[in-house]
């Protein structure tokens, strides 16, 4: 799904046949101004949707933009304004202040956990934990807060997991299999595995043939005898537990990557207005 099929879904989900309380308050031809309103301190996001929208809903809308995605954002800035027909105006103020709302919020939790990193290597990265159709804005949302993406979804890269590895009948014939299936098909896909314990990773190691050692839900302690141990010849990804309180521990430990799905899915939307301008 992309954006424009994200906005049009969204369009008809909230106006339906017409929004009935603007055309029946405000006269035919009514033009306007609105602006968006900062009311929390935060990292700006979706501006670019917003613009989207707009568009979409009336192309005789314009925007003029005072603060970019990604920009720092504190109570009282005005990220834009957007002048045209006050009904469309009015009509895309709850979509736009969604979108927007929603993203400046998972943007903000990312830059507090990249900030929480500065100095090391370590990259902070999404997961697939995100609302169903949106996950394309909220990857991107992370994107603008400096985090990275993992996978967008099940086709784009290979992860086996613990389910794959026990339902295989171990790490081997799953890595094996793995193998097999991207030759037969064609494919060119990153494979990663997961690892419960240090045993699990000296077995992926003897079988090689991933990119990428998943290290799930050990300790900062475990991480680091884990990394010690890969030496190198993977890339590594700590998950599973890891919070804003305790990233920079487990980022000290030497890891590529850490995964944190409550970028995603545990977030507080930014509070933003649309306000008219008299």
């Amino acid at each position: 799904m992309d954006l424009e099929e994200i906005i049009r879904l969204a369009l008809q989900e909230d106006i339906g046949d017409g929004d009935h309380t603007s055309l029946s308050t405000i006269p035919a031809g009514t033009t306007g101004r609105v602006s968006l309103l900062v009311k929390e301190e935060g990292v700006l996001a979706g501006v670019k949707v917003a613009r989207k929208v707009f568009q979409i809903l009336d192309p005789g809308i314009s925007m003029k933009v005072l603060l970019t995605d990604g920009s720092l954002i504190n109570k009282g800035d005005i990220a834009f304004t957007a002048e045209g027909s006050v009904v469309s105006l009015l009509g895309a103020e709850r979509l736009v202040l969604n979108f927007m709302q929603r993203m400046s919020g998972i943007a903000t939790k990312t830059r507090q956990y990249v900030d929480a990193l500065k100095g090391l290597h370590t990259r902070v990265l999404d997961t697939r934990k995100t609302t169903p159709n949106l996950r394309l804005l909220e990857k991107e949302a992370v994107r603008i807060g400096g985090g990275g993406n993992h996978r967008f979804g099940l086709f784009d890269m290979i992860l086996i997991k613990d389910n794959h590895v026990d339902f295989a009948g171990g790490i081997g014939p799953a890595i094996r299999n793995v193998k097999k299936y991207l030759e037969n098909n064609g494919k060119l896909l990153a494979i990663e595995i997961e690892t419960r314990n240090l045993e699990e990773v000296t077995e992926v190691m003897k079988e090689g043939g991933v990119n990428r050692i998943m290290l799930d839900n050990f300790s900062p302690e475990l991480i680091r005898e884990a990394v010690k141990h890969i030496g190198g010849k993977y890339e590594t990804e700590a998950s599973g537990g890891i919070t804003l309180s305790n990233i920079r521990q487990y980022g000290e430990c030497g890891v590529d990557f850490i995964s944190v799905g409550a970028l995603t899915h545990q977030i507080s939307s930014l509070d933003l207005s649309l306000k008219a301008i008299q």
